[in-house]
């Protein structure tokens, strides 16, 4: 089997991502979201993303949030130099 990457996913049409606890599927989520927004210039509110918890949609939001903040950081910081 080979392993998934999210860098190289199409970020057109849809995606079903199905695997086990503890294999990445939210740090992979995060990253496709970041990817919508940043290569796609897709505003946040634009972009569904599905999960059957709350548990699992507070994590996922969470994670979201964080990467999206990181990613601003990092762009500021940029800017600056």
């Amino acid at each position: 089997m080979q392993a998934l990457d999210p860098l190289r996913l199409p970020l057109a049409g849809r995606l079903l991502l199905e695997a086990s606890a503890g294999t990445g599927k939210t740090w992979t989520l995060s990253l496709l979201v970041l990817r919508l927004v940043v290569e796609r210039s897709l505003e946040i509110d634009h972009i569904l993303v599905l999960t059957y918890t709350r548990a699992a949609t507070a994590e996922l939001k969470s994670r979201i949030r964080a990467r999206l903040r990181q990613a601003q950081v990092n762009q500021d910081r940029k800017s600056v130099v």
